[in-house]
């Protein structure tokens, strides 16, 4: 093993990077012909030590924060065929209305919590967040009749809101573009498994009622806000700001990480995302909010995700209604344990793509095999009447669209340089794309059952114009790519955002 190099420290290299990008010049566009303290075997190693400390420390609570969050949103379906509707004395339609309310709070929240993230730092924003969503879940439990529930419901929207996007923007920096996918596809994994552990949960935890005055159903809610409020406390003592600051890095690596963000190291080199310096000094401007909300590609992505949210979200909260529609089973818990198997099918396949996603630098072009996989599921549940084939859809459809989710979170983060342009776009995204739990909220009414051709069919043709859209986004990122090459951004050198002509879009 090679002894590493003295190497300077991380005012040093900061400072020197400062002066590096201060020139302007055709130096600053090359930032790979910076000379670095480090050998090829050095880089290997720290590499490797890197990712695994990082991997191993933050990637477990963001899977736990975001398995609280699905939970959290999706028990609701699981109390309603457990007596919750019955209970309140609500009608379906103020129930889907109680659904809807959650959503518009939910959208509402995410852009200001992304804009507040660096300010507040994600190690204290991010558990804050759970830690309060965790306690107005547990007030769920408590409710009385539609009012209580309607307002609980929007409480709980305003105060999940920033979790996702704030997630996304925390990972972009401390990940390289070509390792973002994969790690967002871990801990978006945590969704599914939440599917499958919510059936599980739930049949378990609707055992305890009725008990001390609570109905079985009220017992889902308390018990899984204890589990988020402790997540959220556990979050707060693990999480670091960024790689500049986390406690468990060695200063090597931590300068390390440092250079591996800005291209300058190995794989890393020539990957020309963002400078993290420039991103943690820069100051607040409404015209890169502005530069946000005028991309094209954040519209593109952000409608097309609209589309497979409307199909998720309607997935978590109407599969174990259309499971015990079906008559598969017997009674409605067994419907509960049923509702794990095509979650439990998502989770690998998921994870398959999001590491091809990686290694083949492809977010795009791969979602357009994914999508497919769904259009397929839902062209066929929707008129077919035989039980058993329309269960083995369900696998489908929630293979297509879970493994789609992580390539176009990416994608949209990956294509995104300056923080606040980027906090922007990642706010925007999740905020147009969650309109589509308001789809999902009245899709699949209970008169439509069992076949829910309607509410199918809605979701079906959403998915095919995903699809259109993901290809025109393709096309529009190789034509931003081109104009690069011929110089037509020439003027954006050394900027240190997404306009130089040195970050290339990923297609």
């Amino acid at each position: 093993m090679t002894t590493p190099r003295p190497i300077a420290g991380t005012a040093a290299l900061e400072k020197s990077d400062s002066d590096h990008l201060s020139t302007g010049g055709p130096e600053t566009a090359k930032r790979e012909d910076v000379a670095t303290p480090f050998s090829p075997e050095d880089e290997a190693r720290l590499t490797k030590r890197v990712l695994l400390k990082m991997d191993t420390r933050i990637l477990p609570i963001l899977s736990l924060l975001f398995l609280c969050s699905f939970l959290d949103r999706t028990n609701v379906g699981n109390a309603k065929i457990i007596g919750l509707e019955k209970d309140l004395a609500i009608s379906n339609t103020q129930y889907n209305r109680g659904l809807a309310i959650f959503y518009a709070t939910y959208i509402a929240s995410e852009l200001p919590s992304n804009l507040l993230l660096k300010k507040i730092t994600p190690r204290v924003w991010l558990p804050l967040l759970t830690v309060v969503w965790g306690i107005v879940t547990m007030c769920l439990g408590f409710v009385r009749s539609f009012g209580s529930f309607f307002a609980v419901r929007a409480v709980l929207g305003l105060a999940e809101g920033g979790l996702l996007p704030g997630m996304v923007l925390y990972l972009s920096g401390l990940y390289t573009r070509q390792e973002m996918a994969v790690r967002i596809g871990v801990f978006y994994t945590a969704a599914s498994l939440s599917g499958a552990f919510g059936g599980l949960l739930a049949r378990g935890l609707s055992a305890i009622g009725p008990r001390g005055g609570l109905e079985g159903w009220r017992w889902i809610f308390i018990m899984e806000g204890v589990i988020t409020v402790v997540a959220g406390v556990i979050a707060y003592f693990f999480l670091p700001t960024s790689v500049a600051t986390a406690s468990y890095l060695t200063q090597e690596e931590r300068d390390f990480a440092q250079l591996r963000l800005q291209g300058k190291i190995g794989a890393a080199g020539g990957d020309e995302r963002f400078n993290p310096i420039l991103e943690r000094e820069e100051k607040f401007k409404w015209s890169e909010v502005r530069r946000g909300i005028l991309n094209l590609q954040v519209w593109l992505t952000a409608t097309a995700y609209f589309a497979i949210l409307s199909g998720l979200y309607s997935f978590g909260l109407f599969l174990p209604t259309i499971i015990n529609d079906l008559k598969i089973t017997s009674n409605a818990n067994e419907s509960q344990l049923w509702s794990v198997i095509p979650y439990a099918v998502a989770t690998p396949v998921t994870v398959a793509v999001a590491f091809a996603s990686d290694r083949l630098k492809l977010r795009g072009v791969i979602m357009l095999f994914t999508l497919l996989i769904a259009i397929v599921g839902y062209a066929v549940i929707g008129n077919v009447p035989s039980p058993n084939v329309r269960f083995g859809m369900t696998c489908l459809m929630a293979v297509g669209m879970y493994s789609s989710v992580p390539c176009i979170l990416v994608w949209n983060s990956n294509n995104s340089a300056g923080h606040y342009k980027r906090a922007t776009t990642s706010a925007l995204q999740l905020a147009v794309a969650n309109c589509g739990g308001f789809v999902a909220t009245f899709a699949y009414p209970s008169v439509d059952g069992p076949l829910y051709h309607k509410g199918h069919s809605i979701i079906l043709g959403l998915l095919v114009y995903a699809w259109l859209a993901i290809l025109t986004n393709v096309f529009w990122c190789i034509k931003i790519n081109k104009d690069k090459a011929r110089g037509k951004y020439d003027h954006h050198a050394g900027s240190g955002d997404d306009r130089d002509p040195m970050f290339k879009m990923i297609l």
